[in-house]
């Protein structure tokens, strides 16, 4: 950043601290609503839980309007993703680390373009066409789980289930493994939260997590070399386009982000969407009246209103200007998922749960742009399947006041109480 550039004093209204993110999704966009009307991208400090101390870092632009977030994602020749300069996490993040853990999403053009499409080249057809498949039965075992055992948490017993599942299969992780999996994952996203991470250091908490991930991940693309399998591992081990392949640094690199973007954001779309519908009985009874033709519309508004991931950053590598604000080259910009799918421009009555809201421009799966979320076929197969099974199945199912994870990363229900 340069040292020329004279700052605005910081805004009132402040999005930076363990306080603000400690308030209801509802609360907390009483204060997005402001800027939104008034200063949709402010200056604002630092935002707490950063990993690593930056001298440096004086504050970041808030985006928090819905056709702001849509232009920053779309203008990647501006709008870095790259780790040197910041990477695409809220808070500060040693670059290593984020390399070492976000693949893709922390990667410009043309080194962007090149790695996605020897990725997708692995989800072939037919591979999704098995995967399909494999979840429509999975679904089905999780509510016969459920009815055998019966109710106590809906996230351990169903949200969390067909994720963790889901990626297992498809990437060929050991049962053994799946475990030590999920708990890695749970380092990862949840190390704002002090009821999860307790006295241990976050910095702590996040390396080992990644470090479970990379063994699993080593360990599988070891075993995919000298005896491949019908699975998605081999498919990245043995993925080619004009004579060039992954290296296991990218592999697991790779591995990481499907492992977190996978499990958490089918996870905690599941739960809010199941809350909303219990909180809804009246879009719950219009889905189940005719649920083939409905899902797909109640998916979109699962998604924009659980906005799974709440924040993403970018680094500006030129003086622009977004939303009538100038901004410098260096400056760090961050999106607010969130407040964008509530934006009352754009959203008739934001806060209604509506399942045939049309249109539904939503940001829940990234406001578009090269960066698109590639696994977004596999969560709607998911979510229409495990949707079918619970409803028709358990028709009287009921939900309590969830718990959240306390954090600005991922919009995270820790616990919430099922019966039936």
């Amino acid at each position: 950043m340069s040292a020329t550039v004279t700052r605005p004093p910081y805004d009132e209204i402040e999005l930076s601290s363990e306080t603000f993110w400690s308030r209801s999704p509802r609360d907390r966009d009483r204060s997005f609503a402001a800027l939104r009307a008034e200063r949709p991208v402010s200056w604002q400090p630092k935002a707490y839980g950063s990993l690593m101390d930056d001298p440096e870092d004086s504050g970041y632009w808030a985006v928090v309007r819905h056709q702001d977030v849509v232009a920053v994602s779309k203008n990647d020749a501006v709008f870095s993703s790259d780790p040197d300069l910041g990477g695409v996490m809220f808070e500060d993040v040693p670059a290593d680390l984020l390399r070492e853990t976000q693949s893709i999403l922390t990667m410009d053009e043309p080194r962007h373009a090149r790695t996605r499409a020897l990725v997708a080249s692995a989800f072939s057809p037919r591979q999704i066409r098995l995967i399909e498949g494999q979840i429509r039965q999975q679904a089905t075992a999780i509510v016969d789980t459920l009815l055998d055992q019966g109710p106590v948490d809906f996230v351990e017993q169903v949200s969390k289930r067909l994720p963790l599942w889901t990626i297992s299969e498809m990437v060929g992780v050991p049962l053994q493994d799946r475990e030590r999996m999920v708990t890695a994952v749970d380092d990862m996203v949840g190390y704002n939260d002090p009821e999860y991470i307790g006295d241990r250091d976050p910095f702590m908490c996040v390396l080992e997590g990644a470090g479970v991930l990379h063994d699993i991940a080593q360990n599988l693309i070891e075993a995919r070399r000298s005896a491949p399998a019908d699975d998605l591992m081999t498919a990245l081990v043995q993925a080619e386009i004009e004579g060039q392949r992954l290296s296991d640094e990218e592999i697991r690199s790779y591995f990481c982000l499907l492992a977190v973007a996978g499990n958490d954001t089918t996870r905690n779309t599941t739960s809010h969407g199941m809350k909303a519908l219990c909180d809804n009985p009246d879009q719950k009874a219009l889905l189940l009246s005719d649920f083939d033709r409905r899902i797909p519309g109640a998916i979109e508004e699962f998604m924009r209103w659980a906005t799974p991931v709440m924040t993403f950053r970018r680094t500006a590598r030129a003086a622009t200007v977004l939303g009538g604000q100038e901004i410098a080259a260096g400056d760090k910009v961050v999106m607010f998922y969130s407040s964008a799918n509530r934006d009352e421009s754009v959203f008739a009555d934001p806060w209604r749960f509506d399942i045939s809201r049309n249109p539904n421009p939503h940001v829940g799966l990234g406001g578009g742009g090269v960066h698109y979320c590639l696994g977004q076929h596999v969560a709607r197969m998911q979510m229409r399947s495990l949707f079918r099974e619970v409803l028709t199945r358990v028709p009287d199912l009921r939900l309590g006041e969830p718990e959240y994870v306390v954090g600005h990363f991922v919009n995270a229900i820790k616990r919430m109480p099922v019966s039936f």
